[in-house]
């Protein structure tokens, strides 16, 4: 269980997690000392499960954003193994999960361009041997950035 404390340092870290454990002591009202031990139980305990840079995804040459729905053809074990294998090990596939409905999975994608995307739809996801349909929706601003989960 998480006490107020805990929730507050979770806080803290997702807004930066550069914060030092002096710096957090004094957020948390906390010695240094006791706030890096706290860091460091969450981290242990899963709580924490990494620690990343978000990039500028134009900056590094990464222009169109998609949401793309996979339906399968079939929902045989080693089908969706081999689809989840797919997914890993394309770099242009950030995320993805599994849904209900209609759709299989929603892939969150980002591309260099409306070719490379094009590319990835009808060269790597169509023809695959469990995907029977798939659908994008193109991002044209996003006007709310990921944010941090709600603790």
């Amino acid at each position: 269980m998480l006490d107020e404390i805990d929730s507050r340092l979770l806080r803290a870290l997702q807004k930066d997690a550069h914060l030092t454990a002096q710096e957090l002591g004094e957020v948390l009202n906390l010695s240094s000392s006791q706030a890096g031990r706290r860091r460091q139980r969450l981290e242990a305990e899963g709580y924490i499960t990494g620690y990343t840079a978000r990039l500028d995804p134009p900056k590094v040459g990464l222009a169109v954003q998609a949401f793309v729905q996979v339906s399968m053809a079939t929902h045989a074990p080693d089908a969706a193994r081999a689809f989840t294998r797919l997914c890993d090990t394309r770099p242009e596939i950030v995320s993805a999960w599994t849904l209900t409905g209609e759709a299989d999975y929603l892939l969150r994608v980002f591309c260099t361009d409306l070719g490379a995307l094009n590319r990835l739809i009808h060269e790597v996801l169509l023809p695959h041997e469990a995907v029977a349909r798939v659908q994008s929706q193109i991002v044209m601003d996003q006007m709310k950035p990921d944010s941090p989960l709600p603790t």
